[in-house]
């Protein structure tokens, strides 16, 4: 069959509606997500975020399902306990009589069960009459795919679109297809088991006829795909039924095996056990196979994409559990590494991805995300990330490898990191269209003056000089293991003279914390913010400033109860509901309270950790997101959700397992198959913590730790191979 010509689109509209209001439902696997609404629709086409997207693309924007011509009442709806099913309970609302006489609401249940596997989202509709009488039952679909750019969908207009060509309607699949300006088509297949009664290019229907107690099973597979001219549309090698059977196996195998490589958390506390298992199941939904290994995307709807920060900073956190993560993440990002000048996506030479996106405006350079590199801080965390991995696994090999890349990112430090050649280092974007802020807090306002000015660049921040200093650390350390103890005596000596400059330039002692950053004119940004705390984490504060440190992030004005804010309350533009002036990042109080533990406070990082698990215990799936309000805790109330948080959110999915080894003090020494645990402290909450199939090479070990008068006793439960644990108390 032969396309009607191509016809213009319009663009679609705007996400509008807040992700607290919705709630959606959320599945993902590789390149692909979707956001369904509770019952298992998707509505994209209301200023809603839903739909089923790919690459930064949106296949299906709308998905609905009606019984005899009516919305069927949601019973509930549940994402399953490993991240791979989304099942919805519905029923039908009181219809008019048929043949069998009115058919009362809570007659017929619907039970319709999601995953997706490998770009396509399968689904199971089972429909099945608890009346007494024979009924005759008209299931309707509606379908229709935007192909919006996910920028699209996040509000960014466009002067112009591709072009839809006329659906392909065969009798058990339609295929819709978009032809790009980016010469890119993209297909949305869907296809039915059995074949529908009718089918046509935006819906299709089933007449069923059920007796008492009977029940009938329907299959619908979603398949997208893309390629780089105009093609026929492929046809799925299986049918809906036999796909979604298939698929289903296929990923629960693959979710087993993750579990099976990765350490795991036990606990006295069977609340904080659902927190632990739906972090280790979020960050698992959120890792993505690449050449090298697993790559956790940032989160989702928004960051459902390769983030060098994030993906760094995720890793680090899952280090101690699941070290493949970070050799996955190494490999990605050094060979996505820069190695030219590239103003338009603040490229330079040795300098480490921020963000890659694969979307049509991507492409055709609309926004500039397609690989852009506008964070000053990913650069040294992956020469920290590589030093970490080192000490975690021993594997040397690998660093030999990465000897070359880790050198570039040290000459960008060196370079165009140190713009002014004071010793500090800054960012300041090259593209009007890029991040004006390139710290973590990169939201517009999030870096300023005690009295509210905004800070004009080039901009040094407090974390990034703790993070030179850790990286130069890090490569010291792989230096010597390769034998280059001349390079290594070097960055030694370059860490420890900045971290006599930072101490200078940054500490303020009459707020008792480090300024925020120095500004393009080397005057401090005097204002108290959690920015600070990753000095401890670094390492670069000195001993003597510690304990001030900590009793400034500890307290009241900073700790909220849930999290150390990342805007201390009295600040001028302390705003409990912004991005990031006084919001609480679980990913940050993660960092914050592993410098605690470093410096030997344990028990404030059992605070956070406990805050942390309050708030968890309050929200749904017992899921941290990405962010939430600043508001101080009180009694009997939850946290306050920030409103366009992501979640799942890989850095904050993360993070009480993070907390937890902080709390333990844990560190690793693969040379002599040592794990070693440092004045390990528990959080009120728990009596005991068990530690399994925690590993070094190919061995494995078993710890639990119990509450024991003031301090903590450690057994070890079980060993396989050469390993050892010990305990310092």
């Amino acid at each position: 069959m032969q396309p009607k010509p191509l016809v213009k689109t319009e663009p679609g509209p705007a996400a509008q509606t807040s992700l607290q209001e919705r709630r959606p439902r959320s599945l993902k696997h590789g390149d692909s997500f979707a956001l369904f609404d509770r019952a298992g629709d998707l509505d994209g086409l209301s200023g809603s975020p839903e739909g089923l997207f790919h690459l930064d693309t949106r296949y299906l924007s709308r998905l609905g399902l009606r019984v005899n011509g009516q919305v069927p009442v949601l019973l509930g709806s549940a994402v399953s306990p490993d991240n791979i099913t989304l099942t919805c309970d519905l029923t039908n609302p009181e219809m008019p009589a048929d043949a069998g006489g009115p058919l009362p609401a809570g007659r017929l249940h619907l039970r319709r069960t999601k995953f997706i596997w490998n770009g396509a989202c399968h689904e199971r509709i089972a429909l099945r009459n608890y009346g007494h009488h024979k009924r005759q039952v008209q299931l309707d679909f509606t379908f229709h795919a935007d192909f919006a750019d996910l920028f699209e969908v996040r509000g960014r207009s466009r002067p112009a679109r591709g072009r839809m060509h006329e659906p392909v309607v065969e009798d058990a699949r339609v295929t819709l297809r978009y032809t790009g300006l980016d010469d890119v088509t993209r297909s949305t297949t869907l296809s039915f088991a059995p074949a529908p009664d009718s089918i046509g290019a935006d819906g299709a229907s089933f007449l069923v006829e059920l007796q008492p107690g009977q029940r009938c099973v329907l299959f619908l597979s979603v398949a997208v795909r893309e390629v780089a001219a105009e093609a026929p549309p492929g046809g799925a090698p299986l049918t809906a039924d036999r796909a979604f059977h298939a698929a289903l196996r296929t990923s629960r195998r693959a979710s087993r095996q993750v579990a099976a490589r990765a350490a795991r958390v036990e606990s006295s506390h069977e609340i904080f056990n659902e927190v632990l298992r739906r972090a280790s199941a979020d960050l698992d939904m959120l890792l993505t196979d690449k050449p090298g290994g697993p790559y956790p995307y940032a989160g989702i709807p928004w960051f459902s994409t390769a983030f060098g920060r994030d993906a760094l900073i995720t890793a680090w956190q899952t280090l101690w559990f699941d070290p493949a993560i970070a050799r996955g993440v190494l490999h990605f990002l050094a060979a996505t590494q820069a190695r030219e000048e590239d103003p338009a996506n603040d490229a330079e030479p040795g300098k480490i991805l921020h963000e890659m996106r694969a979307g049509e405006m991507a492409r055709l350079r609309e926004v500039p995300y397609g690989r852009y590199y506008g964070s000053v801080d990913s650069t040294p965390l992956f020469v920290m990330l590589a030093g970490a991995y080192l000490d975690r696994s021993g594997d040397l090999d690998l660093l030999r490898d990465l000897w070359p890349n880790i050198e570039a990112a040290l000459g960008w430090i060196d370079s165009a990191g140190d713009r002014d050649g004071d010793g500090f280092v800054e960012y300041q974007r090259r593209t009007p269209q890029g991040l004006e802020n390139q710290g973590w807090k990169d939201s517009a306002d999030s870096i300023f003056h005690a009295d509210g000015t905004l800070a004009e660049g080039p901009i040094a921040l407090v974390e990034m000089q703790a993070y030179v200093y850790a990286a130069w650390q890090a490569a010291a350390r792989i230096g010597r293991a390769l034998g280059l103890d001349g390079r290594a005596a070097t960055l030694e000596a370059r860490a420890a003279r900045l971290r006599e400059d930072f101490d200078a330039a940054f500490w303020d002692e009459e707020l008792g914390t480090y300024v925020l950053a120095l500004d393009g004119a080397d005057r401090p940004c005097r204002v108290r913010s959690s920015n600070a705390g990753h000095a401890l984490f670094a390492g670069i504060a000195k001993p003597e400033r510690a304990a001030r440190l900590v009793a400034t992030l500890m307290d009241p004005a900073s700790f909220s109860g849930w999290g150390i804010r990342t805007l201390a309350v009295g600040e001028v533009r302390y705003n409990p509901m912004s991005y990031h002036n006084g919001s609480v990042w679980p990913h940050d109080n993660a960092m914050i309270a592993e410098g605690f533990s470093r410096y030997g406070y344990r028990a404030e990082a059992a605070r956070v950790l406990e805050g942390m698990f309050a708030a968890a215990e309050h929200l749904e799936l017992r899921r941290l997101p990405e962010l939430f309000c600043g508001f101080p805790r009180r009694n009997g109330d939850a946290p306050t959700p920030y409103p366009v948080a992501c979640a799942p959110q890989a850095w904050a999915a993360v993070s009480p397992l993070s907390l937890m080894a902080s709390c333990l003090g844990l560190s690793f020494a693969p040379e002599i198959r040592c794990i070693s645990f440092q004045r390990p402290a528990l959080p009120a909450f728990l009596h005991a913590v068990t530690l399994r199939n925690l590993r070094l090479g190919e061995a494995r070990i078993d710890i639990g730790f119990r509450r024991v008068e003031e301090g903590v006793g450690m057994a070890v439960l079980a060993r396989e191979g050469d390993i050892r644990a010990t305990m310092t108390s």
